[in-house]
């Protein structure tokens, strides 16, 4: 299997990917902030398998974190990224700078509405605005015909779908399974910063939120949120930030069971000093 060329500028990515649009090939893409695990080898996977051509960006976007030092402890891994990615029949990966990114200052702002200002956004504030400033750029360039993101960032997904129809976009978003590890925990690049013990406990986010789907008949929204809650908080170093159950296509809390057709549950913990998101379908 070929190894993937690698490229740092936006030039040689358009060179590239104008030597694939001439041999009519589609493009499938891969947008990710490095720090490589399974989760993101499944998005690459199937991203090769569904185009004559797939693409993956390596690049920890500042504009998305609210929080500095959490831009800082970010996990980078170019080498062992590159590594991961050689035998996936990925062909292009795109590895820029920051200044390459954003040669003068991002000032767009979006407006996601309701959607972009509960959970993740509540708590997070800009955080998807960058992620929309980073994205656009990376499609501007890319182009591509599919884009692939995983289900664990299910709040992200929405926003990139609505992103798409607000900047016109003909780009089919994939959204892709969540990967977890054996113990259920989900597959995250910030699992790689938990404590021994913080990693023990850190399956019981999603044992809780599973036993609560399977429960759920037994008691309401209110009575399951809180219910999950006291689980994953009786289990130290685990503090919860929130669990929400939501309508999964507006993302706004329901009240009732009956109130959507397709429930998510969506949670933040806090686990030591890393900050862990997951979800669940409910129904």
């Amino acid at each position: 299997m070929a190894k993937p060329t690698v490229v740092t500028t936006r030039a040689a990515l358009l060179d590239a990917l104008g030597a694939v649009r001439a041999q009519g090939r589609t493009v499938g893409f891969v947008p990710t902030m490095g720090a490589l695990h399974r989760g993101h080898i499944s998005l690459v996977e199937r991203a090769v398998a569904e185009n004559g051509c797939a693409v993956v960006s390596v690049f920890v976007n500042p504009t998305q974190f609210n929080n500095p030092n959490d831009l800082k402890t970010y996990p980078r891994t170019p080498e062992a990224d590159l590594d991961l990615l050689d035998e996936t029949g990925v062909e292009l990966v795109f590895m820029p700078s920051v200044e390459e990114m954003y040669p003068q200052p991002d000032t767009r702002q979006f407006d996601f509405g309701p959607t972009g200002q509960v959970m993740e956004g509540e708590r997070r504030p800009g955080h998807f605005n960058g992620v929309a400033q980073v994205v656009s750029r990376l499609f501007d360039l890319v182009h591509p015909n599919r884009a692939y993101f995983g289900q664990k960032d299910f709040q992200q997904v929405a926003i990139i779908r609505m992103l798409v129809d607000m900047l016109g976009y003909n780009i089919e978003i994939v959204e892709c399974p969540i990967v977890r590890e054996s113990d259920g925990l989900a597959l995250s690049s910030r699992n790689a910063l938990l404590t021994p013990k913080a990693r023990r406990a850190a399956p019981a986010i999603h044992h809780a939120m599973a036993l609560a789907q399977l429960q759920m008949a037994q008691r309401t929204v209110q009575q399951t949120a809180q219910w999950v809650v006291e689980q994953i908080n009786a289990v130290a170093p685990l503090q919860v930030e929130y669990f929400t159950l939501a309508n999964a296509q507006t993302l706004q809390p329901i009240g009732a069971w009956s109130d959507a057709e397709r429930v998510v549950g969506c949670i933040a913990v806090q686990a030591e000093q890393v900050r862990l998101i997951d979800n669940i379908i409910f129904k």
